[in-house]
């Protein structure tokens, strides 16, 4: 069947907004730096066999970086692969990253695309194209799917093991064809949990267990062989790509992880949060769309047993999972495309009975209002997340400083100090050749003057920290809320650096709006971006004669 030039624009949707929210928030946070560097040390320094741990001393991040436990190479390892060849025609080590992101992001994009082709399968065309519209206007899967995270490595093969078990559901399940992606899926997702995410192991055994309750699987020509394959070469993928890495061996990076986080109960000392969590609160903050779960969810569990064999085994996972204190949001991104797929079919239920009743007309309308503001509530929410990474901003900032000031090539000395390196700060991000870049965070290092006399600069969240005598060259900002009653002269809109002058102008505009209708409408009410001081640039400078500076940025010369 040939697909018009709609189906075509909407096969385009996924990637392109990825990509979209790729370019307009480019830095990334320490919970991908890991991942980010690894795949910088691999791309820069090649894979060291000869040699090899005095190289990974010298040039590798986790070396002097470790973390609290050890991470998987094997993402870092494929993303450099399938980057390296187009290396040579990017220009700078920021731009790499960009390439390196939107390999994973397009990686990703290509399984939500074969998920698409399920949903139609089981649910027709229209909700195929619904199926798109709803992932469209949600924020964190489109936002995150180009991001480090070791659950966004995970993403995609869960996403088209999901992918393999609409398929099945939707149709006659006795076939050679369904068992072929019986088998798929659960290899898949044993691979993705043994590699990646050990939480994918309950999921992994929700989905079995299902199967095996509406006794549509063998358990001795399916589930055995396929768990066996995709632990055998789990396993055997990790345990020699990082063994290598880590210089350890055997190791397993995710079962040393599940150890410490989940028996040891260490997860537990980053916040705990009750049972309904991830139903009450997660869930309907990554889906967004209030219609998907109020609405066509709902139909599409009416319409027919398929929406109930597909989520039951979610939810089963979600409430499984629920049992253990620590909870993040990213721990259930996996089910997200499955409930979203759910919602297309109750909407492709919906929209194709509008002409029918009055009741569907007004559903419909409904789902198309609501799916519009999610789509701007998205948008609002790229905008406030692209102003959280001031130490990548600063960096970049100090670079365009020194550019226009000094030679570029003059050797210079930076320290980042921690909230800089959290936020947007990596490898990549060093694009100076002839400058060193120190992270140091040992506490009594930085508490010695002699230490800081070997850096040219420094970016630092409290300069009173920063022993010597030191001239601020500029201030980054970041987001830190939202107020509803500004003063005239705040700056209620401030602009990424990446609109440069076309978001100055804009930012004009919107303002002198904004400052009519408070003065003449609102009585000064008008949601604004708060925003303070993050991160201070500064550079070292000599003391005036007869000062002397203990500690902070020095005092300005009379």
């Amino acid at each position: 069947m040939s697909r018009s030039m709609g189906d075509v624009a909407l096969d385009l949707l996924l990637p392109a907004l990825i990509l979209a929210h790729l370019v307009f928030s480019p830095y990334t946070k320490v919970e991908e730096s890991f991942n980010m560097q690894a795949t910088h040390d691999i791309l820069v320094t090649g894979v060291p066999f000869a040699n090899t741990t005095e190289v990974l001393k010298t040039s590798y991040d986790h070396v002097s970086f470790p973390g609290s436990v050890p991470r998987t190479f094997v993402g870092a390892l494929a993303l450099a692969g399938l980057s390296g060849p187009f290396t040579s025609f990017f220009a700078t080590p920021a731009q790499l990253q960009l390439l390196v992101r939107a390999l994973l992001g397009l990686g990703n994009a290509a399984a939500l695309w074969h998920l698409r082709s399920a949903v139609e399968t089981a649910y027709g065309r229209t909700a195929g194209r619904w199926y798109v519209l709803l992932q469209a206007s949600q924020f964190h899967v489109l936002y995150y799917a180009s991001r480090t995270l070791p659950n966004m490595f995970a993403f995609g093969l869960t996403t088209l093991a999901t992918r393999n078990l609409i398929m099945v559901k939707a149709v006659t399940w006795k076939t050679q064809r369904s068992a072929k992606r019986r088998r798929l899926a659960l290899y898949l997702m044993t691979v993705a949990g043994v590699i990646f995410r050990s939480e994918i192991a309950i999921l992994l055994a929700a989905e079995t267990g299902y199967l095996l309750y509406q006794q549509r699987v063998s358990l001795t020509k399916e589930i055995i062989p396929a768990g066996l394959a995709g632990a055998i070469i789990g396993l055997a993928t990790t345990v020699l790509i990082d063994s290598f890495f880590w210089q350890q061996f055997p190791l397993w990076p995710e079962w040393v992880g599940f150890y410490y986080n989940t028996i040891l109960g260490k997860s537990s000392e980053w916040g705990t949060s009750p049972f309904h969590f991830y139903f009450l609160n997660a869930l309907p903050r990554l889906l967004l769309n209030p219609a998907t779960y109020l609405l066509c969810i709902p139909h599409a569990l009416y319409a027919g047993p398929i929406s109930r064999d597909i989520l039951i085994p979610q939810a089963v996972f979600i409430a499984i999972y629920s049992l253990l204190p620590h909870k993040e949001w990213r721990f259930i991104l996996y089910t997200i495309p499955t409930f979203t797929a759910v919602a297309a079919g109750g909407a492709g239920w919906v929209w194709t009975r509008r002409e029918k009743t009055a009741k569907y007309r007004l559903y419909s309308f409904a789902l198309v209002v609501s799916t519009l503001a999610s789509f701007a509530i998205s948008l609002g929410l790229l905008y406030i997340s692209s102003l959280s990474y001031p130490g990548g901003a600063a960096l970049q900032r100090l670079h365009d400083i020194a550019w226009q000031a000094k030679d570029a090539r003059a050797p210079a000395r930076v320290y980042m100090d921690n909230l800089a390196c959290q936020t947007g700060v990596t490898r990549f991000q060093e694009v100076q050749p002839y400058w060193h870049y120190d992270k140091t965070e040992d506490e009594q290092r930085l508490l010695d003057p002699m230490f800081w006399q070997q850096f040219d600069y420094a970016l630092a969240e409290n300069p009173a920290r920063v022993i010597g005598a030191w001239r601020p060259l500029s201030v980054v900002e970041g987001f830190t809320g939202i107020s509803l009653k500004p003063a005239d002269d705040d700056d209620i809109l401030p602009v990424p650096a990446i609109l440069g002058n076309a978001g100055r102008r804009l930012q004009k505009g919107y303002y002198d709006f904004a400052l009519t209708a408070r003065r003449k409408f609102t009585r000064g009410y008008w949601p604004a971006i708060k925003m303070k001081p993050k991160i201070y640039i500064l550079e070292r400078e000599l003391p005036p004669a007869g000062v002397q500076v203990k500690g902070g940025v020095a005092p300005p010369q009379t």
